[in-house]
């Protein structure tokens, strides 16, 4: 993920529209583009504190991305700043939804 040509490329709008599709039929428009670019921001504090986005990362290096740990992450967030409006699985399909965006533009590539 440390590749820079790759984050240039990274359009947070257009992950935020990427997500918003990607979302199960009865999750859709339930969520505002703010809301779910708020959790967007949460799994990119979880990527930098895990060192996922240092830029010593090399690009041969494996990155595990641990999809419970980043839940209990986000979780643990959206409870400390009050805006427990996500249940667990929703936050999910929040995060399938950015990792499948950052494949589809070739960030783990």
């Amino acid at each position: 993920m440390s590749k820079e040509k790759d984050f240039m490329e990274y359009d947070e709008e257009d992950a935020v529209k990427y997500i918003q599709n990607y979302l199960p039929q009865e999750l859709k428009g339930k969520y505002t583009n703010d809301e779910v670019n708020y959790i967007i921001d949460i799994i990119y504090d979880f990527y930098e504190e895990k060192g996922f986005m240092d830029e010593k990362t090399s690009d041969e290096d494996i990155i595990d991305i641990d999809e419970d740990e980043i839940i209990a992450y986000v979780m643990k967030h959206t409870k400390k700043e009050n805006i427990n409006n996500f249940s667990e699985d929703e936050i999910s399909f929040i995060i399938q939804g950015e990792l499948a965006y950052c494949e589809s533009i070739g960030i783990f590539e």
